[in-house]
């Protein structure tokens, strides 16, 4: 499902860019260059979560991504209402954007644990394996 919604918001930064280049704080120089720059890192980052060799690196890589959006959840309460494509984000609506960023970076961080990868990788399946046929 992370990857998925990732694969998605990625793209849609592609899709839709005048959505998020609204959403870019004043303060952020270049919002075109910006909004190219965060929707190939969630890209990325997506396809870097389908591979258990990378997936570690991945959701960090989410991690630091969502910590750095921080500045715009934070305006977006500053100033809304506004709008965000055909959707209107009322301060309500921007509030409860940045309460679910902790959400995000907490399932991002669950895929940084050893025990996403497959079955026959993790270490403990493996000195299962080797007990077993010691006995």
């Amino acid at each position: 499902m992370l990857i998925i919604g990732y694969l998605v918001a990625g793209t849609n930064h592609f899709r839709n860019p005048a959505s998020y280049i609204n959403i870019i704080p004043a303060y952020i120089p270049y919002p075109v260059v910006t909004n190219v720059l965060s929707g190939a890192a969630e890209v990325l980052l997506a396809l870097l979560l389908i591979s258990p060799k990378t997936r570690h690196y991945a959701a960090w890589g989410i991690i630091a991504m969502l910590i750095a959006f921080l500045p715009v959840h934070i305006d977006m309460i500053i100033n809304a209402p506004m709008q965000l494509g055909s959707i209107t984000v009322t301060p309500i609506l921007a509030w409860l954007r940045i309460l679910f960023q902790p959400v995000l970076i907490l399932w991002a961080w669950w895929y940084t644990k050893p025990y996403h990868t497959p079955k026959s990788n993790c270490r403990c399946n493996k000195i299962w394996i080797i007990q077993s046929i010691k006995v």
